[in-house]
């Protein structure tokens, strides 16, 4: 396994993976993925997008699962940026993990739907976007700076249906009812180190992961307190450690009476996934084209 993996990191993969998996793990660290972008379409289609690439010699590749999505295959970043339907809002640049909570959401038009870590806006954008900009989002933002670059990027996707709050989702009133919740929590990362980069010891470290599990805790016990009964949630995370997945389910949702849908598999298509200890949840797999990350769809059972 890679040096450069902080050795408690590792021992936590070989204990919950075992050794092939954890190795495999680490070689996703090392990935250096593909630009990733999704068609904004409430500005656009993907027909259109494709069309533009295709003049600017960009070539690209479908993804199975969202068709909306594209993988850029002769491009950087820098070069999408340069692009007008960029400037213009018509494309967002999204890693393919983290478009698969928004998904499986399903939010439809006129539902009251809250996004409890909205910044920097991918996943809020995508969630109006498959609404046809027609439900009713509440984007939560504690911090200052994030909530503005939230609001910046709601208004270039031309989102109509969003309302920004600056707020820590953890102090919510639970006077508040929603139709559907995604919470993408704060997380370790462990799902997107990538080992190229500069020393990961210095910011990946046991004292960032208790603070995400408190973390995580909170706005999940929050979220089922404020969502509708018999009405559905999303849990994600960009960590592929129980600790801040399964274990966060397994101890919050028995005591909100609260169960786990099962994720059809079949919506995500040629996604690599890892083992999970509770069944019809997604764990992906850090490998060449995706980013580790977690899903769970969650019910909250009717008194």
């Amino acid at each position: 396994m890679p040096e450069k993996i902080p050795e408690f990191l590792k021992e936590m993969l070989v204990q919950q993976y075992g050794e092939d998996i954890a190795q495999k793990i680490a070689q996703g660290y090392l990935c250096n993925r593909p630009v990733t972008l999704r068609a904004n379409t409430i500005k656009t289609n993907i027909e259109i997008v494709k069309n533009n690439l295709i003049k600017a010699s960009i070539n690209f590749k479908e993804v199975a699962w969202n068709k909306d999505a594209l993988i850029i295959e002769n491009a950087n970043e820098n070069d999408i940026r340069k692009l007008s339907m960029y400037e213009n809002g018509e494309i967002y640049l999204q890693s393919l993990s983290s478009m698969i909570p928004p998904i499986i959401l399903n939010p439809q038009e006129g539902e009251n739907i809250l996004d409890m870590a909205a910044a920097p806006g991918g996943k809020t954008t995508q969630v109006a976007a498959l609404s046809d900009n027609k439900a009713r989002i509440t984007a939560c933002e504690k911090n200052k700076i994030r909530a503005q670059r939230l609001k910046y990027n709601l208004e270039k996707q031309g989102v109509k249906c969003a309302s920004v709050m600056l707020e820590d989702a953890r102090t919510l009133d639970d006077f508040f009812s929603f139709d559907k919740i995604l919470l993408d929590a704060p997380c370790s990362g462990s799902g997107t180190l990538n080992l190229n980069e500069g020393n990961i010891e210095k910011f990946f470290t046991k004292e960032l992961i208790l603070r995400s599990i408190k973390t995580q805790e909170e706005l999940l016990k929050k979220a089922l307190n404020i969502l509708k009964p018999g009405n559905e949630m999303i849990y994600s995370t960009c960590s592929i450690l129980k600790d801040e997945n399964e274990y966060i389910l397994n101890k919050v949702l028995p005591s909100k009476n609260a169960q786990i849908v099962p994720i059809d598999a079949k919506l995500l298509k040629e996604i690599p996934t890892l083992p999970v200890s509770i069944d019809g949840t997604i764990c992906v797999e850090p490998d060449e084209l995706y980013e580790g990350f977690f899903i769970a769809k969650i019910r909250k059972n009717n008194a």
